[in-house]
């Protein structure tokens, strides 16, 4: 898959995943924010939580499902990356929590959504 094409596929799977995320009755403060330490693709809050949340999309199971990328590696990244935002934005939520949602995109018909609450 070309680098245009992966790039639009993962832009695709932040918007349905956003979406996703309003239909659960969470707000979207931040997409795609960057910083030195890398990026988070959707940042929500849910009630009084911080959701920091990773989006993984994909188009087959060839590499696996989308929600077996977040390995323990890139986990603690994104504990990073949200103690950096809470840094960077002066902001003291009630708590924080760091969700996946996974996107799988079929060749015909909707795309599937999974979300993993809590995962690091």
């Amino acid at each position: 898959m070309s680098h245009a094409r992966n790039h639009a596929l993962g832009r695709y799977g932040e918007r349905v995943a956003a979406e996703h995320l309003v239909s659960l009755g969470m707000t979207i403060v931040a997409t795609n924010w960057t910083s030195r330490y890398g990026e988070i693709d959707l940042v929500a809050r849910d009630g009084g939580t911080l959701v920091v949340c990773e989006v993984k999309t994909r188009t087959g199971s060839a590499f696996g499902g989308p929600l077996e990328a977040v390995t323990p590696t890139k986990a603690a990244r994104l504990r990073r990356l949200a103690a950096h935002w809470l840094e960077v934005h002066d902001v003291e939520p009630e708590s924080l929590r760091i969700d996946v949602v996974g996107v799988q995109v079929p060749r015909r018909g909707a795309a599937r959504v999974e979300r993993i609450a809590g995962v690091a």
